[in-house]
């Protein structure tokens, strides 16, 4: 009952506390929801359309007008310009004005009617790995599609027909089925990993904030003392509302991204809410275990902001885990972003059995034993004036 009630003692300290400084309100409710709705607006198309790209078009013949009719009805490739020189093309390139040159070169449809092998070349900008090769497959497949079209036209007039002619221009049928995000939507690839991200930077941010004050404003006795000297207590008072008040924040996300994104929910959000409040206890422990060694809170602030933006880059988002060597692999497991995506992945897009699951929440489980680690370190900082002032 002591625990207890030094807990509500050190919460209703922190609580005043919270109403007192603008800052968690900036912290805990401006910018995080400005970052929701900027990425929900950011990717509210879902998938890249309309790309420009430039065609020289050197045969201007009614089979190079069709080719080229055939690139801009594919879904990425928009012909913005028509060039008359390669230069041309190059030039806009280089000013970002287009991300692709295609050229139909001359004689082209003079080679078609004759048999003879012709070409296309398209010259895409590989400075964007998404953009190559959205156009680099769009094109190839309306390419292709006309490729196919003369063909069968060809052996039609042999006598053939149109089913003989596909089935001997493609004996071997490949179908592929892409699952679980069928359309390639990136606003379901990307929001529920921007916005979990700047979930976790607030939540360092604030949670070294709270604490780190304490120290800076030559306050983290009155802190202690709040708690009848309870370090433990005094603690979790301080850290109780930044939990219930980012947890709040989740949901708030979670509406975005399923309801206004639309991103599909295939498995249990039950388990995604248990998750979720695990991610959070496990970034304030981490937090907590920076600001008890670094007893500075610009420095604090620092590292913790850095390990958070590192998070993204471990969690195999932008390059497969499984790829990366063993030791970049073993580095992706100190964050616990990299087990919250997994399991977000799996429940939201994959629809996993919930066994699959249950690791990652073991994992992100285990963080949470650091501020246990913490509590001799923190009572000296709170008791030895020589670690206050500092900013």
């Amino acid at each position: 009952m002591g625990f207890l009630r030094n807990t509500r003692d050190a919460l209703g300290r922190e609580l005043r506390r919270l109403t007192h400084q603008p800052m968690y309100f900036v912290l805990m409710f401006l910018l995080p929801l400005l970052s929701f709705v900027f990425f929900a607006v950011l990717f509210q198309k879902g998938v890249a359309r309309d790309i420009p790209i430039a065609v020289l078009d050197q045969d201007r013949s009614t089979l190079s007008r069709k080719v080229t009719q055939m690139i801009e009805e594919t879904p990425t490739a928009l012909v913005a310009y028509g060039i008359q020189s390669m230069d041309e093309g190059e030039r806009l390139m280089r000013e970002g004005r287009i991300s692709a040159v295609v050229q139909i070169p001359a004689f082209f449809e003079k080679n078609i009617l004759s048999n003879s092998q012709t070409h296309i070349e398209a010259y895409i900008s590989g400075s964007n790995i998404t953009v190559n090769g959205l156009l680099s497959k769009d094109i190839q497949t309306a390419v292709t599609m006309f490729s196919a079209g003369i063909q069968i036209q060809l052996l039609t007039k042999q006598g053939l027909t149109e089913r003989q002619a596909m089935a001997q221009l493609q004996p071997v049928r490949f179908d592929k089925h892409v699952l679980f995000n069928p359309y390639i939507n990136y606003g379901y690839y990307l929001s529920p990993s921007f916005m979990p991200m700047m979930l976790l930077i607030f939540i360092v941010m604030v949670t070294v904030f709270s604490i780190g004050t304490e120290f800076k404003n030559g306050t983290a006795r009155e802190w202690l003392a709040s708690a009848d000297d309870s370090m433990g207590a005094a603690l979790l008072g301080k850290m109780l509302p930044v939990t219930v008040i980012m947890f709040l924040l989740s949901l708030v996300m979670f509406v975005i991204i399923f309801k206004v994104v639309g991103v599909p929910l295939n498995g249990s959000f039950t388990l995604i809410l248990t998750g979720t409040l695990l991610f959070i206890l496990s970034y304030q422990s981490i937090s907590v275990l920076i600001v008890s060694i670094m007893a500075n809170l610009r420095l604090s602030l620092s590292l913790g902001g850095g390990y958070s933006v590192l998070a993204f880059t471990f969690s195999g988002l932008t390059f497969p885990i499984m790829a990366m060597y063993p030791a970049m692999r073993a580095v992706s497991k100190l964050f616990p972003f990299t087990y919250y995506t997994d399991l977000f992945v799996d429940q939201m897009l994959r629809g996993a059995p919930a066994r699959c699951s249950l690791p990652d929440l073991g994992c992100m489980a285990l963080f949470i034993v650091l501020p246990f680690l913490c509590l001799r370190r923190l009572r000296r900082l709170c008791t030895e004036e020589k670690f206050w002032g500092k900013s």
